[in-house]
């Protein structure tokens, strides 16, 4: 008696090679979907972070003097280092103003010089450094911030002064480098309250969203995203 032999049910090369290659049209439609929500949540999780390390510096500030802290409560920016920054924040590297060649970002100054080569605005114009010339730090974490401090009098009775907190919430050397895509500005006001950048009553707030939105030229085009990045949960997953 002999055995009877049932056909051979295996896939041909034709097959596997079909297969394949649609499972290599699928991945490729969607990995790049996948990457980009990867990157969106990453950057979304960097900026709630930071905003809680900086929030959490300031009370840990007022719980060691009794006091809020406020813009002009330092002399100038050097002093602001002092008792604040290098005493709240896990500083890794202390970058000064950026004047000098190598440091972490050049800044000469105002004018033409004062351009970012390494930052841009929200489109990817030229970013102009004079709301971050007050000061560069390397966090522990590879964050970098970039304060804006300055103090003026307009009149006896009203003092001017601006106390921006900006971060890289990504470091300096991961892109996009953008002003409202990883590098997002904070703002804390004459009553000491810590604001997102865009919220209303701070400086970069603008109902035509002038300082947020693709189409505009302002050379700070990205400043009032901030409080969109973090009110808005669809802000990162629309970005380009």
């Amino acid at each position: 008696m002999y055995e009877k032999r049932l056909p051979y049910s295996g896939f041909t090369l034709a097959e596997v090679l079909i297969t394949l290659g649609i499972i290599g049209v699928v991945a490729a439609m969607t990995m790049p979907v996948l990457i980009a929500n990867k990157r969106a949540k990453e950057l979304e999780t960097g900026l709630k972070k930071n905003a809680s390390v900086i929030a959490q510096a300031l009370n840990l500030y007022q719980a060691d003097t009794g006091t809020v802290l406020l813009p002009g409560d330092a002399a100038n920016w050097e002093e602001l280092r002092d008792i604040f920054i290098l005493k709240y924040f896990k500083v890794l590297r202390d970058c000064g103003r950026g004047y000098i060649n190598g440091e972490c970002v050049l800044n000469n100054g105002w004018g033409a010089d004062d351009n970012s080569t390494i930052y841009t605005t929200l489109n990817g114009n030229t970013l102009y450094l004079h709301e971050f010339d007050d000061g560069q730090y390397v966090l522990n974490d590879g964050s970098f911030l970039m304060i804006e401090y300055s103090i003026s009098t307009a009149t006896a009775e009203l003092p001017v002064s601006k106390f921006y907190i900006s971060v890289d919430v990504n470091g300096l050397s991961k892109a996009p480098n953008r002003l409202g895509q990883d590098l997002f500005m904070f703002e804390i006001d004459k009553n000491g309250k810590f604001l997102p950048m865009g919220a209303e009553g701070t400086s970069y707030y603008d109902k035509n969203d002038v300082s947020c939105s693709f189409t505009s030229n302002s050379n700070m085009n990205g400043a009032g995203c901030t409080y969109k990045a973090l009110s808005d949960p669809n802000y990162f997953k629309n970005l380009p």
